[in-house]
């Protein structure tokens, strides 16, 4: 039995493809798709991919991401690619890039962090890409995030 993935084709928009299984809904949110919209959105979850075993892909039509969005996704999708779709046909590909540091992306899980008081403060993480797993460090208080980094995400 031959097994095929029935997503329609965008005329213009986004296609975020090799999505860590899973993470399609957090990136959705990241997006500020959530509820209801008028946009055309299709996320296929847990598919099965040639590279890896399974990924999940989001297609949002008439739009094209912005930079801080794109440094979101690389968080919680490092081998994620961002495909420009224009008259249905790929106009340009790119492979998202996991900066070095991070700056107003992420909120400091330590509640007493400075980033996370009144202070005039912007959180400010260093990226650690060496092992298997991301591990951002705060560079105020020196606190660690390597799970859930979605949840921390502003």
């Amino acid at each position: 039995m031959k097994r095929e993935l029935r997503v329609h084709p965008i005329r213009n928009g986004t296609v975020i493809d090799h999505i860590t299984p899973g993470q399609a809904l957090n990136v959705l949110k990241i997006l500020g798709i959530v509820g209801t919209s008028d946009a055309v959105v299709s996320a296929v979850m847990n598919v099965q991919s040639k590279k890896a075993h399974t990924k999940d892909i989001v297609k949002v039509e008439d739009r094209e991401l912005k930079p801080h969005e794109v440094d979101k996704i690389a968080l919680i999708a490092p081998s994620a690619t961002i495909n420009i779709i224009r008259d249905y046909k790929v106009n340009k590909k790119d492979k998202v890039i996991l900066p070095d540091t991070v700056e107003g992306v992420v909120r400091c899980a330590n509640p007493n962090c400075i980033s996370n008081t009144h202070e005039p403060v912007i959180s400010k993480f260093t990226i650690d890409k060496s092992q298997s797993q991301i591990r951002l460090r705060c560079i105020y208080c020196e606190r660690t995030i390597s799970e859930n980094i979605a949840e921390h995400l502003l």
